[in-house]
């Protein structure tokens, strides 16, 4: 009789742990969210740049703040399928129509504060 109970709670434990067996052979996809911006588009970035030539470069914003429409933010969010999570951002300041300031997780160039026409 004893022995009967004993088997029981043994298949019961190993069949509750066998979910978190299995979760280690189950496939998850990885998640990228928002602006892709590799380190040499940054490079290109250059004081006074107008918004029309920064969109070349790093495409469109992920948000322009609802409130300074000179304020510009790309975002990106990346997790892996096992959760490792990796964030960058980089603001983009702008006075008129002309970049400012450049702000982020990104290495900016020596000559950022050169004009692309000099």
């Amino acid at each position: 009789m004893r022995l009967k109970h004993l088997l029981i709670a043994g298949l019961a434990i190993f069949s509750l742990s066998g979910c978190s067996i299995l979760e280690k052979m189950v496939y998850k996809i990885d998640i990228p969210q928002g602006n892709y911006v590799e380190d040499d588009q940054v490079d290109k970035l250059r004081v006074d740049m107008t918004k029309e030539q920064v969109t070349f470069v790093l495409g469109s914003p992920m948000l322009v703040d609802s409130f300074d429409h000179d304020v510009w933010n790309y975002l990106y969010h990346f997790k892996t399928g096992r959760g490792k999570v990796t964030s960058k951002q980089l603001i983009l300041t702008f006075a008129g129509d002309n970049l400012k300031t450049v702000v982020g997780d990104y290495p900016l160039n020596p000559n950022f504060s050169t004009p692309l026409g000099q």
